[in-house]
């Protein structure tokens, strides 16, 4: 290997480094806002809900599309929600193309009978995915505020209790509330999954939220002001995160958003690697499509402060981490071998240790917010080890298929919304087998994810014959991941 080129790869390396050390650095940034808020006793105006003259119309939107396995459910859960019934509507926004349009229909006409205001409405097309169905059912809404479910959500009764008196403050836009998860369990998949988003919705959210940075409605589990959507300029369906488009467009007209960790709305995670893998896919993408039409925006704003464009700017950014990752990932072996050939560049392998830096930050902030959840006993410290590590692992085995979302996002290339598939798994009995919108495909990154896991093996094999075991671990954690990413879409056929 020529110096020119151990010297390229090098400088690619280590910028990939630096950037991961850069959102380590904002991640520790939230821990301490996180950390600092929960000591905080915040007093804010609410409406009187015992008040009848304060209590305020809602619109309940459920967007949903090919929902068979889950649409009872979610139907039977909605219509227990605790709100007059003069002051509530709800619009099933129905986009679904095949049998379960017919049962969906029967079970809302016998809602309809209960004396609940509830409408099934049907477009002609898809248009605009699930932002073009909010965007129709919100020109005909009657509700001041609008609050949003996907089919796999399962808010208490009194939702709306402890939501709506928040809106009192009319400078609030949104009101958000925090992911549970009731499948968490069920099997590796879902518990990694669980462990991903809880430590976006406590150290995420409330680390932002605390000192006035923006933060993102999670497209569901959340309540809007009408008035903010249509000030912002509606739903748009021009990325695959709509959510977070609408989110920054609100915040950038100074509309305030309230995010509440300590109501929790209880939700089905995907429990078959087919089903995470569109999930990410959409998430990864949309970040990436929402850092190209936004991120301008938020470093010109002249009504927000350093700070807040600052996290703007990495919370736009969070799924090019993945990009970052699998640079590094792709780049290590060979580093192994520069570092063998070239002794007298040995002091950057020293600089480049910023990876351990920035996994050790990573520890720490996650185990605080998974002991706001799980408790901080040490058989919960035990656990959160073996966790961690085993999330680590499965987060660089889906390095690949991430990268490849984020690169189609910063590169404009338009894909369709594709829904992930929900399966009614509510307990460690139930099974996915026979659910008829699994992807049948098997996703042709397999073959590559394959081809990664030998490569990975191979520089685990080179630490021996070059006398250097400083990357074995990170070498191990990528072959592990892999190979589960791989194994897993193999055999998660219905």
């Amino acid at each position: 290997m020529g110096l020119t080129i151990a010297l390229i790869i090098i400088a690619i390396y280590s910028t990939a480094l630096i950037l991961i050390f850069f959102y380590s650095l904002a991640q520790l940034n939230l821990l301490i806002n996180y950390l600092g808020y929960k000591k905080r006793n915040e007093e804010a105006p609410k409406f009187n809900l015992l008040d009848p003259k304060e209590i305020p119309f809602v619109t309940i939107q459920l967007p949903i599309y090919n929902e068979e396995y889950v649409m009872e459910r979610l139907l039977d859960n909605i219509a227990k929600i605790e709100y007059p019934k003069s002051k509530l509507e709800i619009q099933v926004l129905d986009d679904s193309t095949d049998d379960s349009v017919i049962e969906t229909a029967k079970r809302i006409e016998e809602l309809q009978k209960t004396g609940l205001d509830i409408q099934h409405i049907r477009r002609e097309n898809r248009k605009g995915f699930k932002a073009g169905a909010l965007k129709e059912g919100l020109a005909i809404a009657k509700g001041e505020f609008i609050a949003i479910f996907d089919a796999d959500f399962l808010p208490e009764s009194d939702w709306l209790k402890k939501t709506v008196p928040y809106f009192k403050d009319e400078e609030i836009g949104v009101v958000q509330t925090r992911w549970g998860h009731i499948n968490r369990d069920y099997s590796t998949l879902t518990r990694i999954q669980a462990f991903a988003l809880d430590a976006h919705f406590t150290l995420e959210q409330v680390g932002r939220n605390s000192k006035g940075h923006f933060i993102n409605f999670n497209g569901t589990a959340g309540i809007w002001r009408k008035q903010c959507i249509l000030d912002a300029g509606n739903w748009e369906g021009d990325t695959l995160t709509e959510d977070l488009d609408l989110s920054y467009r609100a915040q950038l007209k100074n509309w305030k958003f309230k995010y509440l960790e300590d109501v929790e709305t209880p939700a089905e995670l995907p429990v078959v690697i087919s089903a995470a893998r569109s999930q990410q896919f959409r998430w990864n993408k949309g970040g990436a499509e929402n850092f190209r039409k936004t991120v301008w925006s938020v470093i010109t704003a002249k009504n927000i402060p350093f700070k807040t464009k600052f996290h703007g700017v990495m919370h736009l950014l969070n799924s090019s981490m993945f990009l970052c990752v699998f640079i590094v990932a792709l780049l290590s072996i060979p580093m192994l071998y520069i570092k063998n050939m070239y002794g007298h560049l040995g002091w950057i392998f020293e600089v480049t240790s910023f990876f351990i830096i920035s996994t050790i930050i990573l520890f720490v902030c996650y185990w605080f917010t998974y002991k706001s959840i799980q408790g901080s006993s040490f058989d919960n410290f035990v656990d959160y080890i073996k966790l961690f590590f085993t999330f680590f692992s499965v987060a660089l085995g889906f390095s690949l298929h991430n990268t490849v979302a984020v690169l189609e996002g910063h590169l404009g290339k338009r894909s369709e919304f594709v829904r992930t598939p929900k399966f009614n798994i509510n307990n460690l009995t139930d099974t996915w087998k026979g659910n008829k919108y699994l992807a049948k495909k098997l996703s042709p990154n397999m073959i590559l994810e394959f081809a990664l896991m030998v490569y990975f093996l191979f520089g685990m094999y080179s630490a021996i014959p070059l006398n250097d075991y400083g990357l074995f671990p990170f070498h191990l954690m990528l072959f592990l991941g892999f190979g589960f990413v791989f194994f897993k879409s193999l055999t998660s056929k219905a």
